[in-house]
């Protein structure tokens, strides 16, 4: 029910309708589940609607540690995570995520990994992510099909970021990757 509130409290606030889809939030929890996280590592908060479905999935002394660099979007999500029960599993770092990651790194090492941000950063933010997870950790990226327009001849600053990003990853012999279709995408890592 928060999960529902939460959601329809961003369109009713005129917020941009880029937050993950119910069914991508309920598979991010089951890759949670089935990695065992127990630390968890957010770029990209918005107002917390995939940070609770992360939290939820977590074990009762889990963290969730979330960046996000827009104070209004920040002060929206510590009131979803107050609704919602979850505060104390949820630690919000406020500002620029690449000038945040080295804070984020003294809370880590990661069991998990979710970037949903700056589509141009995404080299930047995994290879970040790759020193902060162990072998087995998970890094999935949101977007990873960009609305189906990184299979046609379009082109643009994040349709190609995107593009080239997920033929990286593809051929990273570091991890086992994999794209699950749902919603727009989630590029799933898995560090050998």
């Amino acid at each position: 029910m928060v999960l529902r509130q939460v959601r329809e409290a961003s369109f009713d606030q005129g917020l941009p309708d880029i937050a993950i889809t119910p069914e991508e939030g309920a598979f991010l929890s089951l890759l949670v589940r089935l990695c065992r996280a127990r630390r968890v590592l957010e770029i990209g908060t918005l107002v917390g609607y995939s940070t609770l479905w992360l939290a939820r999935a977590l074990p009762p002394d889990g963290i969730v540690v979330t960046v996000e660099k827009s104070a209004r979007h920040a002060a929206l999500a510590r009131q979803n995570f107050e609704r919602a029960g979850l505060a104390e599993r949820i630690l919000l770092l406020e500002g620029e995520a690449k000038h945040l990651l080295s804070k984020a790194a003294r809370l880590g090492p990661f069991d998990f990994v979710f970037i949903d941000a700056d589509k141009e950063g995404y080299p930047f933010y995994y290879d970040w992510a790759l020193t902060m997870v162990p072998s087995g950790g998970v890094i999935a990226f949101h977007n990873a099909l960009w609305g189906g327009s990184v299979a046609l001849p379009f082109h643009g600053p994040a349709i190609d970021a995107i593009r080239n990003f997920n033929h990286m990853i593809a051929n990273d012999s570091r991890v086992v990757a994999h794209i699950y279709p749902a919603g727009d995408g989630t590029l799933i890592a898995v560090k050998r």
